[in-house]
């Protein structure tokens, strides 16, 4: 639409559209003091790098009320556990965590049905006492460690039958405090 005879239209050429930069003659370079040169580093303790990972701790509200907790476990430790397995198989397939990897966290460890049995309660009632403390990284490492990468990349559907025939065969659970 046309303006009006009485707005004034003296606008500038420059103004009317995109300048791009001038070019710069030399390239890029990663050399500032904290730039990654040599890719992601690897090693004990540094994780599995991948996008959008905080979604993770929203979609783990959503099963908080799900999870069948035995006495003196709380809801906080299980998520916060569970939350960086859930992360760990999301990076095993090179995307950000959704609904299922945080399903499969949490059947491993039982704390989603089928019911696990009273040993399992046991030993994980020790190894999630704290984790969601900021002061418990190592731990929560430790049950990140714990899951092995076959296990991680099962289906959900296979996860809930192999709970159902021997939960151990998925992992290892120990008790490494």
């Amino acid at each position: 639409m046309a303006a009006p005879d009485y707005v004034p239209n003296e606008t500038p050429v420059a103004d009317r559209h995109y300048v791009s930069p001038p070019r710069r003659p030399q390239p890029w370079l990663a050399d500032r003091p904290a730039e990654l040169t040599g890719g992601q580093p690897m090693g004990v303790g540094l994780g599995v790098p991948g996008p959008d990972q905080g979604y993770a701790l929203r979609l783990a509200r959503r099963f908080e009320s799900d999870l069948l907790l035995g006495p003196g476990e709380h809801a906080a430790d299980a998520i916060a556990g569970c939350v960086g397995v859930a992360l760990k198989r999301a990076a095993c397939f090179g995307r950000a965590p959704v609904a299922a990897d945080l399903e499969v966290a949490f059947r491993l460890f039982g704390f989603l049905p089928p019911a696990p049995d009273e040993t399992l309660v046991a030993r994980r009632k020790g190894l999630f006492a704290g984790v969601s403390r900021p002061h418990h990284y190592a731990e929560a490492r430790q049950l990140v460690d714990l899951v092995p990468e076959a296990a991680l990349r099962m289906p959900p559907s296979e996860v809930e039958a192999a709970c159902l025939n021997n939960r151990a065969e998925l992992f290892a659970v120990s008790t490494r405090r």
